[in-house]
């Protein structure tokens, strides 16, 4: 973290008390992003960018107010948009029937250095990035290869007027990968990405990253061979990297409570268990947690953008709604506590509720016992399209590919297909969760208006229910 940053915290900090402000947080971020993009053999491009800045949240007379700063040099720059803020906030304050409260929480002097066993470098993404595209164009059909290794060195110091002075310093090492098959006018895409927070460890052990690249690329070669299947509501068996992206959103997204409240309505950002809480909305089956504390995740982290120490949270224990993801003012609106889920893409924004690692519990079965057991029906397998209403009640999720499922056994290999249902029938019909529980990256959730973009892990086991399924071709 560049001491400078540091030491304008503390005269903002100083500056705003002198103001009367009711409550101020500070955000100081830096960033160090490299990225490499290969493309059938071909390095692309290779690209590094360094940004830093300062992220001012003020509560005045019960408003909100922010402003933000690149990578400012002196405090006079500064102090002439504080005012401003201040003065802004008191004017629209007037106005306000409801005035804003916080939780009260405890206050924290902590620096944390998340682990990294192996510090990333470019030679490093361009070795594995080559390895990884070579593979994937290895197998026939394949017309094109892309792979992009990248990896962010970040450090976000966090101040506040109640006391806490927080540095967190981690790093995150990700690669996307995706294979293009094409022969007789037929095209397949198969992509996957893998990655966690730590060092180039996190896509280097156990041969993770070659071992998805020939996955993605036997497969897409696979798939022009693939039939469409006719639309058919039947039991579905869906594979972790599929639970992991359902549960984004349609467990995820509708259990931030400022979505709740009706407060974040940009992006189908509704909740259609609004006034459900304590209410059964799924099965006994269903058990849903958002756990920032699970390591490597790339939704890992010690405290969130309000200061926050995380914890566990339950949302839903035995099909009941129990609770949702909350930040210190949704937390008094709803008589519960903060559960460290308040984030902000960098310093430019200001937070918002987001998932940290938000998945499904998994359970004893194995899932070759669950496809036994269906004598029609489907295996649903990894991650494509959402398309989900304001509410989160219905939706429709494409899959990479399906397998028919027949008296017990996997038949057919399926393509082009999606499967649709509502929530709360799909919830009620699940009868089975799997032993094979998965975290899985997400690298591109969108939230706010202006969008931010979000880093996090969701995740869960293979699950089995009924929904509807066809293909979109």
């Amino acid at each position: 973290m560049d001491s400078i940053l540091q030491d304008l915290t503390g005269k903002v900090l100083r500056f705003v008390e002198d103001k009367g402000v009711q409550y101020c947080d500070i955000r100081a971020e830096k960033q160090e992003r490299k990225s490499i993009l290969i493309e059938n053999g071909e390095i692309e491009h290779v690209r590094s960018a360094t940004e830093q800045g300062i992220g001012i949240r003020l509560l005045v007379n019960g408003s909100w107010g922010f402003c933000s700063f690149d990578n400012p040099r002196s405090f006079e720059e500064i102090k002439e948009a504080v005012n401003k803020t201040i003065k802004s906030v008191n004017y629209i304050s007037k106005a306000k029937q409801n005035q804003t409260k916080l939780i009260p929480i405890k206050t924290y002097k902590e620096k944390i250095n998340y682990p990294v066993l192996k510090n990333p470098e470019i030679d490093d993404l361009v070795k594995i990035g080559l390895e990884c595209d070579k593979i994937i164009l290895e197998k026939p059909r394949i017309i094109k290869s892309s792979v992009n290794p990248w990896y962010t060195i970040n450090s976000k110091y966090f101040v506040s007027t109640e006391g806490s002075e927080i540095l967190q310093n981690f790093t995150d090492v990700v690669i996307d990968m995706s294979a293009t098959a094409h022969e007789n006018g037929l095209t397949q895409s198969i992509n996957i990405t893998e990655g966690g927070r730590g060092g180039i460890e996190q896509i280097e052990k156990n041969d993770k990253c070659q071992i998805s690249a020939r996955q993605i690329s036997e497969k897409a070669s696979q798939l022009i061979d693939a039939k469409p299947v006719n639309e058919q509501k039947s039991t579905v068996v869906m594979n972790p990297d599929f639970v992991s992206l359902l549960t984004h959103e349609i467990l995820g997204h509708p259990s931030e409570a400022d979505r709740v409240l009706g407060k974040e309505m940009a992006w189908a950002g509704g909740a259609w268990w609004k006034d459900k809480l304590g209410e059964k909305i799924g099965s006994n089956h269903l058990n849903v947690f958002d756990d920032p504390t699970i390591k490597e995740s790339l939704g890992w982290y010690y405290f969130d953008d309000e200061g926050v120490k995380t914890q566990k949270t339950t949302l839903v224990k035995n099909g009941i709604l129990e609770n949702h993801m909350q930040n210190r003012e949704t937390a008094e609106i709803f008589c519960s506590h903060s559960s460290g889920n308040m984030r902000a893409t960098d310093y430019r924004f200001v937070p918002l509720i987001r998932m940290a690692c938000t998945y499904i519990e998994p359970g004893n079965w194995n899932v070759n016992e669950m496809i036994q057991e269906i004598n029609d029906g489907y295996l649903i397998s990894n991650m494509k399209i959402p398309s989900i209403d304001m509410k989160r009640y219905n939706w429709s999720i494409s899959c990479q590919y399906a397998q028919k499922i027949e008296d017990g056994e996997i038949t057919d290999l399926l393509r082009d297909v999606i499967v649709m249902g509502t929530a709360p029938e799909f919830f009620e019909s699940i009868d089975a969760c799997g032993n094979d529980f998965t975290v899985r990256p997400i690298t591109n959730c969108g939230k706010g208006d202006p969008m931010q973009s979000m880093i996090m892990g969701n995740g869960g086991p293979s699950i089995r229910g009924k929904a509807t399924v066809k293909s979109v071709n």
